[in-house]
């Protein structure tokens, strides 16, 4: 049984110990949130915040996870710099078809909570492992300075 922190509750799952935390996130315990994307970490659908930095899921075996904290799109509202950027987002409207949204959002969130005030080069580091296929990039970077603008 492996014993998960995850949005701020405990979560037991009965996997094995190789066995990516996406697909324990989505199938073992229906936060499906947090997308598959392209199954080798290239594209950023499936980041999550582990210990506060992202994370990409479909590579992370849940057995390393250890005591850390996970926090998914589901939770990351609940942090300032996620409500900041969930707010942003809407408000910019940058979601199209909102496929790699989620990952894109958590990939914000956390620049915000460590830098909260991305210039374009930090804004372009943090999010280039993002990838998205309906171009969304220009909205994405304004819904992030919105979001450090905030208060």
């Amino acid at each position: 049984m492996t014993r998960l922190q995850i949005n701020g509750e405990v979560r037991n799952a009965d996997v094995p110990a190789d066995m990516p935390l996406l697909w324990v996130l989505r199938d073992v315990l229906g936060l499906t949130g947090t997308k598959f994307g392209c199954g080798i970490g290239q594209c950023g659908a499936c980041t999550v915040h582990l210990g506060g930095k992202p994370a990409r899921s479909c590579l992370l075996p849940v057995g390393l996870i250890g005591e850390r904290e996970v926090t998914t799109i589901e939770g990351v509202g609940a942090t300032l710099a996620g409500a900041k950027v969930q707010k942003a987002w809407l408000g910019v409207e940058v979601i199209q078809c909102g496929y790699c949204q989620s990952g894109q959002i958590m990939s914000a969130a956390a620049l915000l909570a460590g830098t909260p005030n991305p210039d374009d080069s930090d804004i372009d580091a943090a999010m280039a492992g993002n990838l998205c296929r309906c171009g969304t990039y220009l909205r994405i970077r304004d819904a992030i300075k919105r979001a450090a603008a905030s208060r």
